[in-house]
């Protein structure tokens, strides 16, 4: 996974960059998104990994079914992935940019995981901790995941809280 990131951040710190020069950052927003729903269909990713399919033949199929779903300038970065083989890392580049243009708004994304539903009152109280340990407004995503036993898990990008009972026997398990 970390990985990943190092291959990716490169291609969404540029995209960033045109993005902040260009004005454009919901454009790019929804052309990552687009780019990395194409990427990750099944039958795209075969195609990509299959030795047989040419770069050139890819790059034209792939830029027929964006047509007219993305700019030019995502354009020219889906072919710029397709020729260096990184079309795999489309998923990481819309994260890391929605990860940059949040830092630059102010915000941080949070995921939540938690063992069941959170009302609107304990997200806002959790939302309300959260800003206050990273000092950023907090835009929190809330997912359940039985396997916590109770207590809150908290990723706001490379920072992991862990306020979870699995967590929690975890670390007693370490000590022990």
């Amino acid at each position: 996974m970390a990985e990943l990131t190092t291959l990716a951040r490169p291609y969404a710190e540029a995209v960033f960059k045109r993005a902040k020069q260009t004005g454009a950052s919901e454009q790019w927003t929804g052309d990552l998104a687009f780019i990395a729903a194409v990427a990750l269909d099944p039958s795209v990713a075969a195609l990509a990994s299959n030795p047989k399919v040419g770069k050139p033949r890819l790059t034209q199929l792939l830029l027929e079914i964006s047509q007219e779903h993305i700019g030019e300038e995502a354009k020219n970065l889906l072919r710029i992935l397709i020729e260096n083989r990184r079309l795999a890392l489309a998923q990481k580049i819309a994260d890391i940019f929605a990860e940059l243009t949040a830092e630059d708004q102010g915000y941080v994304n949070v995921l939540l995981y938690s063992p069941y539903a959170l009302s609107k009152a304990e997200q806002n109280k959790y939302g309300g901790m959260l800003q206050k340990l990273l000092h950023k407004r907090v835009n929190a995503e809330v997912i359940i995941d039985k396997s916590l036993i109770g207590g809150i898990l908290a990723k706001a990008g490379d920072k992991v809280l862990d306020g979870s009972i699995r967590g929690q026997i975890h670390q007693l398990a370490k000590r022990l």
